[in-house]
């Protein structure tokens, strides 16, 4: 005879952020954080979550939510409407995304592009200008350019090094245009290290100029791709908004593409709104497969930083090789400054000068045999691009040069392989060249 007395249901338990006085790491809470399996039968890992739409408990709550997707109520919606406003996996993934960078909160889109896209469109205006660092990603910078100043958004560009003087020089030229054209500077933007050059920006000095120059009301935002979530968090430097393609180094695997931001909660609101009108969030199953990657981000990253260093200590003086942009060997003492300040590692993204042009360059891409002649970076795999002939080709001439964009640069992204197998191919593709 079975006992017919209903189980009373059990209580999702809170979120363990700590064990007694210890803060739990990061790579810790990605195992579990932000989910409850008494809430999905047991489930130790969330499901996918495939619906379009939520059902409310009663018509209050349903109003209620709608408040807050809408704005009419302060502080975002109290739970799931439409899968175009949220949902379970992708709140989950934003969730544990924050706690990489120290975020108040974070949302994720479709693309990288997708999410650099809404930031400008959220906080630019008729007359507005852009202060960015250079170089930006070709996209980005495209977009500023091109798509923003049909829409009369002009934009005034510093090189990544800039010292705090060029920085209040390079602002107050900035805001006295924006004047000028009865507008306002609407962000300061910078990538850090930049596309592909690996040039960094100095944050800190970046805040501080904005501050004495613009105010507190005009956010810098920083794309931290490149060395995030592991190697820097620009928001302790100042930053207000970071900003990652997840395809990269957070998605790993070279099978997703999607993008984030992620800050104060007072620059957050006001993306959130318009990615509630234009779409754009992040599908549920991309989400669920970034929950997957969290986990195992630092162990991918760790292996991968540990594998260039050994690679560009092979590179390094190689008579093939012109020079190497490698965050590990920085000639620069402004740079170097920069690095030891806002970095605590190199990374395993750098750029290596082929000695010649174009034509050696494509040699020895074409000569690889482990690494992957391929754009994007971030993965398991080794990847190697020629950034003026395919990610920076729309770039113009006279810019890629000014930018130091060269026929012979060559970006390369390492993986996690054997770091020896590595060497033995760059040494093999190096002596076709």
């Amino acid at each position: 005879m079975t006992d017919s007395t209903p189980t009373p249901p059990r209580k999702p338990k809170a979120a363990l952020t700590a064990i007694g006085n210890r803060q739990l790491s990061p790579a810790t809470m990605m195992m579990g954080h932000g989910y409850d399996p008494v809430l999905s039968e047991g489930s130790l890992k969330a499901p996918i979550f495939l619906t379009s739409t939520f059902a409310f408990a009663n018509a209050a709550e349903g109003k209620r939510f709608f408040e807050g997707i809408t704005g009419k109520r302060p502080g975002g919606a109290e739970g799931l409407v439409y899968s175009r406003f949220n949902g379970p996996n992708q709140q989950i993934l934003e969730g544990r995304l924050s706690l990489w960078d120290g975020a108040e909160e974070s949302l994720v889109f479709s693309s990288g592009m997708t999410a650099i896209c809404v930031l400008f469109l959220t906080f630019c205006s008729k007359g507005d200008v852009i202060v960015h660092s250079g170089p930006l990603y070709a996209a980005s910078e495209g977009f500023v350019a091109k798509t923003l100043s049909r829409f009369g958004v002009t934009y005034v560009d510093f090189p990544a090094g800039a010292t705090r003087e060029e920085l209040d020089a390079v602002l107050t030229r900035a805001k006295a245009r924006a004047q000028d054209q009865g507008g306002k500077v609407a962000m300061v933007y910078l990538e850090s290290p930049a596309n592909p050059t690996n040039a960094l920006v100095d944050v800190e000095a970046v805040r501080a100029a904005r501050d004495a120059v613009l105010g507190s009301d005009c956010p810098i935002a920083i794309d931290n791709t490149f060395l995030g979530p592991l190697w820097q968090r620009p928001i302790d430097q100042g930053a207000d908004i970071v900003v990652y393609s997840l395809t990269k180094y957070v998605g790993g695997h070279s099978d997703l593409v999607a993008g984030s931001i992620g800050g104060a909660k007072r620059w957050i609101d006001p993306v959130r709104m318009l990615r509630n009108t234009m779409g754009g969030i992040l599908d549920p199953h991309t989400a669920w497969m970034l929950m997957r990657s969290l986990e195992t981000v630092e162990l991918r990253m760790s292996r991968a930083g540990e594998n260039a260093a050994k690679v560009c200590a092979y590179l390094k003086g190689h008579p093939k090789v012109e020079a190497l942009g490698y965050l590990g060997d920085i000639s620069d003492p402004r740079q170097q400054d920069i690095f030891d300040r806002h970095c605590s590692g190199a990374g395993s993204t750098f750029s290596l000068y082929v000695k010649g042009g174009e034509a050696e360059a494509f040699r020895f891409l074409d000569n690889l045999k482990i690494a992957k002649l391929a754009v994007s970076l971030g993965g398991t795999e080794t990847l190697a691009s020629l950034p003026a002939a395919m990610t920076h080709l729309s770039v113009p001439d006279e810019r890629k040069a000014q930018l130091g964009i060269t026929d012979n640069l060559v970006r390369i992204s390492i993986g996690i392989e054997d770091a020896d197998d590595l060497i033995a191919d760059f040494e093999q593709a190096l002596a076709a060249v």
